[in-house]
């Protein structure tokens, strides 16, 4: 049934959240902030390990890196169409709203861990992929995704919070969005196009785990777009 990896992916996102807000009440306070550091030098390989498979080729005598310029413009441009929209603000409204829809109110950090966990399971090619694939019955490409997901979430969850557990709802709709177009949008997504996807998805989940090692926001939600440049770009 199309849909099904989606749904399948929303429900463990959802059990890891629950199962790491449990834990959660049963750490010391060094612990979790030891989990916080070793989570964030976890995302930040997994974004530099990404980036360097889709940009680092082996031409026969040396490793050359590819794709720079695509990687500069495409940032360039969506980033700049990302403040003209302020898809940063938008989106912390929606977390604020849906902290209050939901009564976490007492919740101090939920709209920034449900912003920093809904970036890390939304990005990327695998997303776009299984979900093209899942228009046509087969789900087993969200399904790994949605295990990963499960474990990447338990660990948010025992750091961020309760927020964590709601990047369910934008994994829903952005998924589901792509799995109800993929009859439109798969004809586009050309093996470079996927590659470009990856690259520059890559990067911005470098840049959350940097963000949650120092602390510091960045508005990534901003670069968005770049992804659909980044997309557009292997047309050219």
């Amino acid at each position: 049934m199309p849909g099904i990896g989606t749904l399948i992916n929303m429900l463990i996102i959802v059990v890891g959240g629950l199962i790491g807000l449990t834990a959660r009440n049963y750490l010391k306070q060094q612990l979790l902030d030891t989990l916080m550091v070793a989570m964030s030098a976890c995302i930040i390989f997994i974004g530099i390990a990404g980036a360097v498979q889709e940009s680092l080729v082996f031409d026969g005598q040396k490793f050359a890196l590819t794709n720079l310029m695509m990687l500069v413009v495409t940032f360039i441009i969506g980033t700049v169409i990302g403040e003209f929209i302020d898809l940063d603000k938008k989106l912390e409204d929606f977390g604020a709203w849906l902290r209050v829809r939901t009564k976490n109110e007492g919740e101090g950090g939920f709209t920034q861990a449900f912003l920093t966990a809904s970036f890390t399971v939304c990005i990327g090619a695998m997303a776009i992929i299984g979900s093209i694939k899942d228009a046509t019955g087969d789900p087993s490409i969200l399904i790994a995704k949605a295990m990963m997901d499960g474990i990447v979430v338990m660990i948010m969850t025992t750091t961020l919070g309760k927020g964590c557990i709601y990047s369910a709802i934008p994994v829903g709709i952005v998924q589901g969005l792509v799995t109800l177009l993929a009859i439109f949008i798969s004809p586009w997504l050309t093996n470079q196009a996927l590659s470009n996807i990856s690259l520059t998805g890559s990067i911005m989940i470098f840049l959350i785990g940097v963000s949650l090692l120092t602390g510091k926001h960045f508005r990534i939600a901003n670069m968005l777009p770049t992804l659909v440049v980044a997309a557009l770009w292997a047309w050219l």
